[in-house]
């Protein structure tokens, strides 16, 4: 999708809940607060939360009207809104404590490097926490997109966790009110040096 198709379906209706993932808070629950970027931030729901958490974070989304939903929530001031297309985005080498990656989805020709980038921009320890709708939920899942190219599994993100000190890889089950919906995780922290 272009960045008018999601200006469009933003200014339509909110798309997300206000709170963040359940699994992307349990996951960062005890994370220190740190320098963060959310990318593809969309209204912002993750990068909010990150900042009431005491997190200096990034949001970066494409689309104007995402963001600007995102602006103006309770809290908005403590995040750094940038409307960019995450694909030519980029944070200084080095520089972050997490790279928070939530339902952005790509061809694996595009994804690939962008994460393999991300991992750059991360500190030795730093974390990656892509989470996104796994292909098998074409067919054994509900919701999300219906495009097999741009949906994630464990062989595709294979390349970006051998990058990594992994945590987690895995397919995960999410519940929802239509039904069970089935995500990939790839949990991570760059090595120390």
């Amino acid at each position: 999708m272009r960045a008018e198709d999601w200006d469009r379906r933003y200014a339509e209706q909110a798309q997300w809940s206000p709170g963040p993932n359940d699994l992307v808070a349990d996951l960062l629950a005890d994370v220190p607060p740190g320098t963060a970027v959310d990318l593809a931030a969309g209204e912002g729901r993750h990068a909010l939360w990150l900042a009431g958490r005491g997190w200096a974070v990034t949001a970066v989304d494409f689309s104007d009207v995402g963001l600007e939903r995102g602006r103006t929530r309770p809290g908005a001031e403590r995040v750094s809104w940038v409307a960019a297309d995450v694909l030519t985005w980029s944070a200084g080498e080095g520089s972050l404590d997490l790279v928070l990656v939530a339902y952005l989805h790509l061809p694996q020709e595009e994804m690939t490097p962008l994460l393999a980038r991300a991992v750059g921009w991360l500190r030795p320890g730093g974390r990656l926490l892509l989470l996104g709708h796994d292909v098998a939920n074409l067919t054994a899942g509900v919701g999300g997109p219906q495009e097999p190219s741009i949906l994630h599994s464990v062989d595709r993100l294979a390349p970006v966790a051998r990058l990594l000190d992994v945590d987690r890889l895995e397919q995960v089950r999410r519940a929802t009110p239509q039904g069970t919906a089935l995500d990939t995780l790839l949990w991570g922290r760059r090595a120390a040096r």
